[in-house]
């Protein structure tokens, strides 16, 4: 099942490989397109242990998320449909394709769902004007909210789904990072089995920005044999093809050994004191911000009252990065209403600029307590106050 290539991985099949390669790649064979036995062992592993049965077969990888779901939506076919805010890589993926994007606003109580009769609605209305909406991406544990959809939203969103003929696609590459343990996350894949393809990039939890890895898990059906090796035919085509050392390291890291899941524990208790200590830096100013439940990003919300004559979101995100000498993402970036005055706000540079100062606050009892960590809060604080004092 595993996809082929009609195309030769070097730029010349002519030459000889150099011998300035082979000194670095001796005794590394090519993985196939769609990932090699050894990876898609382990991320089968991976799924069962959290209660997803899964055959090795029904797995894809590839270098990145954003190739899995551009052959994902090629593979299917039609437009794809988000939950707003959503992620800011998704919908330039779709229209990359050329294909159609809906978008449907979330609860106020969280992201990564839409609210199920919008989602009807919004199908519906889209089929009416001649579009062909066939994908609903879901993502439990959401960014940029930050938050984790309730089991019974998600449920709402399956249910809303089914009806209207979509296919779910469940990004979870956030689910490994939720700050409370005890938090209830369930996947869609235990709700709508027969039509949802789990997706999981493993650079939101345990991979390098430098080694991009993203798994997809197809049900268990004729139907999802089919999508799974037309999407390992696209990653062939796309050349999609992980680095046999990546390879190695990402099925290492699947099989959850001592040190990954000590080194994931201690992130997430980092980024679980770091997040509600920034999300009370940004309620404390005035602002509005539901408290961070997964990852490392947080929504803030301000009013139009207290934002001295910022008019939107972009002008919010021009004057917050030159304020606090970083990045900052307007909700715009996200599919969000640009009139309205909201920022994602990235927790992961509050920890340190530096390898040093990030592995102090990696290692701190109460990383709020480290100098630096201290100081960024503060001054996150009081960019915030500016805004709203007036």
């Amino acid at each position: 099942m595993q996809g082929t290539t009609p195309y030769d991985l070097r730029p010349d099949p002519g030459l000889p490989v150099p011998a300035y390669w082979t000194a670095h790649l001796a005794g590394i064979d090519p993985e196939p397109a769609g990932g090699g036995p050894a990876v898609r062992q382990a991320a089968a592993g991976y799924w069962e242990r959290r209660g997803l049965w899964t055959d090795p077969e029904r797995v894809v990888a590839a270098p990145g998320a954003e190739q899995l779901l551009l052959a994902l939506l090629a593979a299917t076919g039609g437009g794809l449909v988000l939950a707003r805010p959503s992620a800011a890589w998704q919908a330039p993926v779709a229209r990359l394709l050329g294909r159609a994007v809906s978008t449907v606003p979330a609860p106020p109580e969280g992201g990564g769902a839409p609210d199920p009769f919008a989602l009807l609605e919004t199908v519906r209305r889209a089929r009416e004007e001649g579009a062909d909406p066939r994908v609903l991406l879901l993502s439990p544990a959401d960014d940029p909210t930050g938050t984790v959809t309730s089991p019974e939203l998600l449920r709402e969103s399956c249910e809303a789904a089914a009806e209207a003929g979509l296919i779910v696609v469940s990004d979870e590459t956030y689910s490994d990072t939720r700050h409370d343990p005890g938090t209830v996350l369930l996947s869609p894949a235990e709700m709508l089995p027969e039509r949802t393809i789990v997706l999981n990039d493993l650079g939101g939890s345990v991979a390098p920005p430098c080694c991009p890895v993203a798994l997809a898990r197809f049900p268990d059906s004729d139907e999802g044999t089919a999508l799974r090796e037309r999407v390992a035919r696209h990653c062939a085509e796309l050349r999609a093809v992980l680095p046999a050392p990546v390879a190695a390291a990402a099925a290492y890291v699947l099989t959850e050994p001592d040190d990954v899941r000590a080194h994931t524990a201690a992130a997430n208790r980092l980024r679980a004191a770091v997040g509600a200590a920034a999300c009370h830096a940004v309620t404390a100013a005035g602002a509005l911000c539901r408290p961070p439940q997964a990852g490392f990003q947080l929504y803030a919300e301000l009013t139009s009252h207290d934002t001295h004559d910022l008019p939107d979101a972009p002008a919010l995100e021009r004057h917050l990065t030159q304020r606090l000498g970083r990045r900052v993402l307007g909700g715009h970036r996200f599919g969000d209403d640009p009139a309205a005055l909201r920022v994602r706000i990235d927790t992961g540079p509050l920890h340190g600029g530096t390898d040093e100062e990030r592995r102090a606050a990696l290692d701190a009892g109460d990383p709020r307590e480290v100098p630096h960590v201290a100081q960024a809060l503060a001054e996150l604080q009081a960019a915030f106050t500016e805004l709203t004092a007036g």
